[in-house]
C-alpha cells in the first residue's frame, strides 16, 4: 500500500494559495493535531506536549467542540490554539459550496464562544485535504487555509507504530508543518510516535510553535 508522508514539492507548487509549510524557519516545527477534542485523548496529548514545552495547532470539529468544551479550555489555557476544521468533518468533494461554507461558519462559531476576543487570522484545514477550487476561494478571505508537508498516517492502522515514528522522523525538517490526530482512531499509533517524535527533535534543538 502506498503512503505519503511528505507532500510532494509538485502538489504545493500545483496549489499555491494554501500554507504548506513554514519556510525559513530554523529548528522550528509545527506539529497540529486534527479530529478532536476528545476526553479520551487529547488530555494525554496536552501531557506530552507539556514535558518537552512544545505548543501545538488543534484543528477541532465543531461538535466535538460543543461535547467537549472542558477539553477545549484546556487546550487554550495550556497556550495551544484551537482552529476550524467543519464542524461534521466534511469532505468537500462531496458537499454543496452553501452547505460546506455553513458548515465552517458552525465550527467558527463553536471557536468564538470559546476565545470571543481572538485576535490573530482565522485559520482552516479541510478534512481528508480535500476541497474544491471553489470552497477554498469563498474561504480565502477569511481564512488561512492551511495544509502540511508531513502527514503521519497514524490513523493507519494497518501501520505499526514503530515505521508510523520512523517515517515521520525521516521526513521532518526546519518549518515543517506536522498532522498528528487526537483521534480513538489514532490513538495507538500516535501515542507511541508522538513522546518519541519529540524528544527526537528536542534533544536536536528544535522548538515547537504555534500557527
Amino acid at each position: 500500500m502506498l503512503r505519503l508522508y511528505k507532500t510532494p514539492s509538485l502538489l504545493r507548487t500545483l496549489m499555491p494559495g494554501y500554507t504548506w509549510r513554514k519556510e525559513g524557519q530554523h529548528k522550528k516545527l509545527y506539529l497540529t493535531f486534527d479530529d478532536g477534542p476528545i476526553p479520551e485523548v487529547t488530555p494525554w496529548v496536552l501531557e506530552q506536549l507539556s514535558r518537552f514545552d512544545a505548543k501545538a495547532t488543534f484543528f477541532a470539529v465543531g461538535d466535538n467542540l460543543a461535547r467537549h468544551r472542558d477539553v477545549a479550555e484546556q487546550v487554550m489555557q495550556q497556550g495551544h490554539r484551537l482552529a476550524n476544521h467543519t464542524y461534521h468533518h466534511l469532505k468537500g468533494w462531496n458537499t454543496p459550496l452553501e452547505r460546506y461554507l455553513h458548515n465552517v461558519q458552525l465550527c467558527q462559531q463553536e471557536l468564538e464562544r470559546l476565545e470571543p476576543l481572538q485576535q490573530q487570522k482565522k485559520l482552516f484545514r479541510p478534512p481528508y485535504g480535500r476541497i474544491t477550487a471553489k470552497q477554498a476561494a469563498a474561504l480565502r478571505s477569511d481564512y488561512e487555509l492551511i495544509m502540511w508537508d508531513v502527514l503521519t498516517n497514524d490513523y493507519d492502522n494497518s501501520l505499526t507504530p514503530e515505521r508510523c515514528l520512523q517515517q515521520t522522523l525521516k521526513c521532518t525538517q526546519s518549518g515543517s508543518i506536522l498532522v498528528f490526530h487526537d483521534s480513538l482512531k489514532a490513538k495507538r499509533n500516535m501515542m507511541y510516535a508522538l513522546p518519541r517524535f519529540l524528544d527526537h527533535f528536542t534533544a536536536q534543538g528544535y522548538t515547537f510553535e504555534v500557527l
